[in-house]
C-alpha cells in the first residue's frame, strides 16, 4: 500500500473510533439521566423519589454493564438492588449491588435461561411503591431467554438458528421470538406490574422502535401471532421449525395460546421509554471527525438494510464514481451509512455482514487509487467472529490474488473472515461498551 493509502486507513479507524466514542452506552446513560433535587429526570420523564419505597436496575445486553455502572453512579445509595447480563466473556464489571451474569449470543444457552430466571425471580419482588430501572442494549434477545411452555431451549435455538440463516431481518427475528417468550413483547412488564418501570434504549434497530428493540420487553407488542407465522411461512421454515413451535403458533392463531400484550393495556401506564443512543447519534460524531480531518463529508442515510454484499457493492460504486466525476461528493471525501444488513448464508464459511459489506465493496473498487472502506459493527464483533469488521481499498483483490486466494471464491463461499485475516485487514476493538448497529466509511483522496 502508499503512504496516502495508509494515512487513508488511519484516517477510516480514527472516525470510526470518535463513533464509537460518541454512543458508548455509559456515557449515553449519564447524558440522559440524572438525580436533581427529590426527582429522577430521563429526559422528559420526571420522577418524584419519594414515591418509591425502593429503586431496582436491570441491565441487559452487550453494553449492559457500562449502562449498569453509569446507573449506579447515577443513583448512588438510592440504589437497592439489580442484575446485568451481558455476552459471555466481554466484561470485568464489578458491583456490590447489581449481580452480573454472563449468557451466551447470538445464539441463546443454558447460561440465557439461567439469566431469564434470575430476572424474573427480581420481578417477582416489585410492588406498586417500586421503581425499576431497566437498561436494554443490542443482544438483549438472545442473552434472556425464557421459552414460552411447553416450548424448549432446543426449540427456541434451533428456530432462531434457521431464521438467522435465512436472511431474516431484526424486525422479522423479533417478532418471532416476542411469541416464544415468557419476557419479550411486554411481558417482562407484565411481570413488573404495578411497579413503575423506565425503560432505557441503546437503540441497535433502524427507525429506534421501542417494541422490536431487545424483543420489547417492556413495550406493547404490534406483532400478532398471525406475524409470527407469515414469516416462517415467507422463509420456507414453517415445515423446518420443531413441531412444538409450529403447534404453539398456530393455537395462538386459533386464540388458545394467550397474546403478548397490546397498546391500550392498562400495565404500561407506569412504562416510560426513553431512547438514550442510536446509530445517528454516532454517524454524527463520524461526520464531525471526518471534517475535521479535511474531507467534504456525506451522510447516505443511517437505516442501510438488505444483503451485505449488495450493499457493499452499492457502496463501492459510489467510491468508483466519485474517482470518475466527483459525483455525488468531490474528492477528499467521507461518505458515511449506518444500519444493519443481512447475510443470506449459501456457504460454508466463517464472516459477518461488514466483513462481506467490505468484501463486495472490495471487488467493486478494484484498482481504484486512493480509497478506503470500512465496515464495522460498533458492538466490536461481526458475526460469529473475534472481529469488529474489515477494511478495503482498491488493491484489496491483487493483493489476494497474489497470496493465491480468489476473493469471489472467498464471497460465494461465506467466508470473508478468512480473507481478511489473510490480508490483515480485519478490525478488532474489543469490546466496546456500545451496541448502535453498524458504520460504513468511503474515504477518497
Amino acid at each position: 500500500m502508499t503512504l496516502i493509502e495508509r494515512k487513508l486507513r488511519r484516517d477510516a479507524l480514527a472516525i470510526f473510533r470518535a463513533a464509537l466514542e460518541a454512543a458508548h452506552a455509559g456515557n449515553a446513560v449519564r447524558r440522559h439521566v440524572a438525580i436533581r433535587g427529590d426527582s429522577l429526570i430521563a429526559d422528559s420523564v420526571k420522577l418524584r423519589l419519594a414515591n418509591f419505597d425502593r429503586i431496582f436496575v436491570v441491565a441487559v445486553g452487550k453494553a449492559a454493564p457500562e449502562m449498569a455502572k453509569a446507573l449506579e453512579e447515577v443513583l448512588g445509595d438510592r440504589l437497592h438492588s439489580g442484575i446485568a447480563v451481558t455476552k459471555k466473556g466481554s466484561s470485568r464489571f464489578r458491583s456490590k449491588r447489581i449481580r452480573l451474569l454472563e449468557a451466551a449470543h447470538p445464539v441463546p444457552d443454558r447460561t440465557s435461561l439461567a439469566a431469564a430466571h434470575a430476572v424474573r425471580e427480581l420481578l417477582a419482588q416489585l410492588h406498586a411503591r417500586d421503581l425499576l430501572l431497566l437498561a436494554i442494549s443490542g443482544g438483549a434477545s438472545a442473552l434472556l431467554t425464557a421459552p414460552v411452555p411447553p416450548l424448549t431451549l432446543a426449540d427456541k435455538k434451533k428456530t432462531t438458528a434457521l431464521l438467522l440463516r435465512a436472511g431474516a431481518d431484526i424486525f422479522e427475528l423479533n417478532a418471532v421470538r416476542k411469541h416464544l417468550s415468557l419476557l419479550k413483547g411486554g411481558r417482562l412488564a407484565a411481570l413488573a406490574y404495578p411497579a413503575t418501570v423506565v425503560a432505557l434504549l441503546l437503540s441497535d434497530v433502524i427507525g429506534d422502535p421501542v417494541d422490536v428493540i431487545g424483543s420489547g420487553p417492556a413495550a406493547p407488542d404490534t406483532s400478532t401471532f398471525a406475524d409470527a407465522l407469515a414469516i416462517l411461512k415467507k422463509y420456507r421454515l414453517l415445515a423446518r421449525v420443531p413441531d412444538r413451535v409450529r403447534s404453539y403458533l398456530t393455537l395462538g392463531l386459533e386464540g388458545k395460546n394467550p397474546e403478548t400484550p397490546k397498546p391500550g393495556d392498562p400495565l404500561f401506564r407506569t412504562v416510560h421509554h426513553v431512547i438514550v443512543g442510536s446509530n445517528r447519534l454516532a454517524l454524527a460524531a463520524a461526520v464531525a471527525e471526518a471534517k475535521r480531518r479535511g474531507f467534504r463529508t456525506l451522510l447516505l442515510t443511517s437505516s442501510l438494510q438488505g444483503e451485505a454484499r449488495e450493499a457493499g457493492q452499492m457502496h463501492g460504486q459510489i467510491l468508483r464514481e466519485i474517482a470518475s466525476s466527483g459525483n455525488p461528493i468531490s474528492a477528499p471525501a467521507c461518505l458515511l451509512s449506518g444500519g444493519e444488513t443481512t447475510v443470506t448464508v449459501r456457504g460454508s464459511g466463517l464472516g459477518g455482514r461488514n466483513q462481506e459489506f467490505a468484501l463486495a465493496a472490495a471487488l467493486a473498487i478494484s484498482g481504484l487509487d486512493q480509497v478506503t472502506v470500512l465496515s464495522a459493527g460498533t458492538d466490536g464483533t461481526d458475526g460469529p467472529t473475534p472481529a469488529a469488521g474489515a477494511l478495503a481499498n482498491g488493491t484489496t483483490l491483487a493483493r489476494a490474488l497474489h497470496l493465491g486466494l480468489d476473493p469471489h471464491r472467498f464471497l460465494l463461499e461465506n467466508d470473508s473472515y478468512h480473507l481478511f485475516d489473510a490480508l490483515g485487514d480485519l478490525i478488532h476493538t474489543g469490546p466496546t461498551g456500545t451496541n448502535v448497529m453498524d458504520i460504513h466509511l468511503l474515504l477518497a483522496r
